[in-house]
C-alpha cells in the first residue's frame, strides 16, 4: 500500500519544538509532493472571578490576531526556505488540540505533525500535552517529534 500523505499539517505555536517539527514536515511534504499548512490555535486570555469573567477587549484580541498572522507569514516563509513547495496557513481561536483536530478533519489532512515540548513527571502532570491530546483524538495518523538534543527515555 502506498502512502497518500497530500495535505500535510503542522501545528505550530512558534517555540523551539515547532520549528523541530516543521523541519520534518517540510521534508515530508518535498518527499511526497504533498501541501503544507501551518496552524495556529490559541485561547483568548480572559479570567473568572467571583463578581464574574473579564475578558479581554477587542484592541486585544485584534492585536492577538495581527501578531498571530504576523508569525505565520513569518513561519511560511522558512517553510518555503525549508522546501516545501506549497505553504499554506491558517489560525483559528480556541482549546488548541480541539481546534487542531478540527482543523485536520474539516480539511482532510492527511498527516500532522506536531512538535512536543517533551514534558515528563510533575510538569506535564500540570501544564498537559497538546501534542498528547492531539493523538489521542485526531482522525488521521499523528507524527510527533522531540526537541532535537533531548535525551529520549523508553
Amino acid at each position: 500500500m502506498a502512502i497518500g500523505w497530500k495535505r500535510i499539517c503542522c501545528p505550530i505555536d512558534f517555540s523551539e519544538p515547532s520549528r523541530f517539527a516543521l523541519r520534518v514536515a517540510a521534508d515530508l511534504c518535498q518527499t511526497f509532493g504533498a501541501e503544507l499548512t501551518l496552524f495556529h490555535a490559541y485561547q483568548l486570555p480572559g479570567y473568572t472571578l467571583p463578581e464574574g469573567s473579564v475578558v479581554a477587549s477587542p484592541k486585544m484580541l485584534q492585536e492577538l490576531a495581527d501578531q498571530a498572522e504576523s508569525h505565520l507569514t513569518e513561519w511560511k516563509g522558512i517553510a518555503e526556505a525549508m522546501g516545501a513547495k506549497v505553504v499554506k496557513t491558517a489560525k483559528s481561536v480556541g482549546e488548541p488540540a480541539l481546534e487542531v483536530v478540527e482543523f485536520a478533519r474539516e480539511n482532510g489532512v492527511d498527516l500532522l505533525v506536531v512538535g512536543t515540548h517533551g514534558r515528563t513527571g510533575l510538569r506535564h502532570a500540570l501544564l498537559g500535552s497538546t501534542a498528547e491530546r492531539v493523538v489521542r483524538r485526531a482522525g488521521c495518523p499523528v507524527l510527533t517529534v522531540h526537541p532535537e538534543g533531548q535525551a529520549r527515555k523508553a
